[in-house]
């Protein structure tokens, strides 16, 4: 018989892994007798020696190399690059040390960038991603490769998770770099202590899925504990919670008590317009699983970022 998990996570002091981390250790997602070993990527390259150190039988593999959107435009090569290592080093690794299980994150940014929507997880390698942050998408599809591959080969089960939008505690809050919910919400609390109104970049048309950062550790964690395909499986509220960038500053607004007012630069590129993904796979396997209403979600996170303001405007 097995003992009990010892769950490596890499990339573990960011936002997913902060969550992960949370559910782990508030909500009782760790078992008698488990390890959770969270890996900040300053604490390692992620090379033999961590393994070797915390002999995991799991792994959630998190960590990445990124950027903002304009950091990935001029540097697809590094990404490229960066993010190929990281996975292969962490996969190989884990066969080589007879890891079990490997739950890999990969980023909506892989889906195809011309395609039919709702999008699921058949269609991933189905076309181009989109041109601007290629080098990091193609290194983050390769993962879904190599788990076949292993799978083939020696009949490992890693896998991956595909969540849409994700935003909460712990985020990238910055404006210039973070993701589209965190940086409006820094943006909205300064215009607010220096009366001045809010700029959004572009005509808040664009509609996203957004997924609570707390919502997806514990789907990870389900999928850790029983997702037994090699297929990835996407993470997202439904078509229907499609929501737009314009919808998303309302809620925001209100959650900050902002009443000033709000411009948007439609001379500044909207990105694409929608990525809408499929959840009916997800729905299949878990048809009840309470995802927390946006306004919620929104507000503690907002909540978070004021309380930390010092460190999350970083």
């Amino acid at each position: 018989l097995e003992g009990p998990m010892r769950v490596l996570v890499t990339g573990g002091s960011g936002l997913v892994g902060k969550a992960i981390e949370h559910v782990v250790q508030q909500e009782g997602g760790k078992l008698e007798g488990e390890e959770w070993i969270f890996l900040s990527s300053k604490d390692a390259d992620l090379t033999r020696a961590v393994f070797e150190k915390y002999r995991p039988t799991h792994v959630i593999h998190l960590a990445a190399k990124v950027g903002g959107l304009y950091l990935h435009m001029r540097d697809n090569l590094h990404f490229l690059r960066d993010n190929l290592k990281i996975n292969d080093n962490v996969l190989q690794t884990a066969h080589e040390m007879g890891v079990t299980r490997v739950v890999s994150c990969l980023s909506s940014c892989i889906f195809p960038d011309k395609t039919t929507y709702p999008i699921d997880e058949t269609m991933i390698h189905n076309g181009s991603p989109h041109s601007s942050n290629f080098g990091y998408s193609h290194a983050k599809r390769m993962i879904d490769v190599q788990n076949r591959a292993y799978f083939q080969q020696y009949g490992h089960h890693y896998t991956a998770v595909i969540p849409t939008n994700v935003f909460g505690p712990y985020d990238n809050f910055n404006i210039e770099n973070g993701h589209v919910l965190s940086a409006l919400m820094n943006k909205t609390y300064k215009a607010k202590k220096e009366g001045t109104a809010v700029n959004v970049c572009g005509s808040g048309a664009p509609r996203r899925q957004f997924i609570y950062s707390l919502d997806l550790g514990r789907l990870i964690i389900w999928a850790l504990r029983e997702y037994e395909e090699i297929d990835p499986i996407i993470f997202s509220v439904g078509e229907e919670d499609e929501i737009s960038i314009k919808e998303a500053m309302d809620l925001i607004t209100k959650a900050l008590d902002f009443k000033g007012k709000i411009h948007y630069d439609t001379t500044l590129s909207d990105g694409q317009m929608k990525k809408t993904a499929s959840n009916a796979k997800l729905r299949r396997y878990l048809p009840d699983f309470p995802f927390t209403p946006l306004k919620e979600a929104i507000q503690m996170t907002c909540d978070w970022f004021v309380a930390n303001y010092d460190i999350a405007r970083t």
